[in-house]
């Protein structure tokens, strides 16, 4: 299975940004205009697209939706898109405007049983977005910890429907330290659901790591400071996950 690299649009006050950490103070605006970065990244050769809506995280709503749109709108990539999404309603909103799938966060933590059913509903178009510190799942925008543990959480949905789980590492987030892969490899290998590395891409090194056997059960890894600050060329990466 060729993996995917997900290169990632954050969203805050409508602007493309990287927090440093999680922290919506530490953000670095890398494009005012998030339709000509999807435009970019598409013309870059990428074939999917990470989106999440920063603000919108803290919400528990959608707060960047214009951006959103015109990302929509500039690119024919899929898009998966997190960051406000609590509802079905929210869920349908979108995949009606175009994202090919959802991410649940938080309300994977406060109500498993929603993203149960929501996989009913929406077959194939729900992702889970775990969200680790310290071993510990974080809610609400990371603004929070729970006492849930990641692997447990994982494995609520086993057998519901899930099409992904994205795992991030929020110790690692936008600090270009190398993605967690003992703790990501430990959770692909602990479901069947596949899973989605995220946070600490640095370098053409993790992109290399994401194809060896042990990695076999990923479905790919998101990249973002990296990418937007020229330590990952984009070409050179995608030729290392088509060989």
């Amino acid at each position: 299975m060729s993996k995917i690299l997900f290169p990632a649009i954050d969203l805050k006050d409508s602007e493309c940004v990287r927090l440093k950490l999680g922290d919506m103070n530490e953000a670095t605006v890398y494009n005012e205009n998030p339709g000509a970065q999807a435009k970019a990244f598409e013309d870059q050769g990428f074939k999917w697209l990470h989106v999440v809506d920063l603000n919108g995280a803290f919400e528990g709503e959608t707060v960047n939706g214009k951006a959103v749109e015109a990302i929509l709108a500039n690119t024919k990539n899929p898009v998966q898109l997190g960051g406000g999404i609590r509802t079905l309603d929210h869920i349908e909103h979108w995949l009606d405007k175009g994202i090919a799938r959802v991410i649940f966060g938080t309300i994977a933590v406060r109500d498993p049983e929603l993203v149960i059913k929501a996989c009913q509903k929406f077959p194939g178009k729900i992702a889970v977005g775990i969200d680790a510190k310290g071993g510990k799942v974080a809610v609400e925008g990371w603004a929070e910890a729970s006492e849930l543990g990641v692997i447990e959480l994982a494995q609520k949905f086993e057998g519901a429907g899930v099409s992904a789980i994205i795992y991030t590492d929020i110790d690692r987030d936008g600090i270009l330290t190398g993605i967690n892969w003992p703790s990501t490899i430990e959770l692909a290998n602990a479901v069947s659901i596949p899973v989605i590395a995220s946070g600490g891409l640095a370098s053409i090194k993790d992109v290399r790591r994401m194809v060896e056997p042990d990695c076999a059960k990923l479905e790919g890894a998101i990249t973002g400071r990296a990418l937007y600050d020229g330590r990952l060329d984009a070409s050179e990466a995608l030729k290392v996950l088509s060989s």
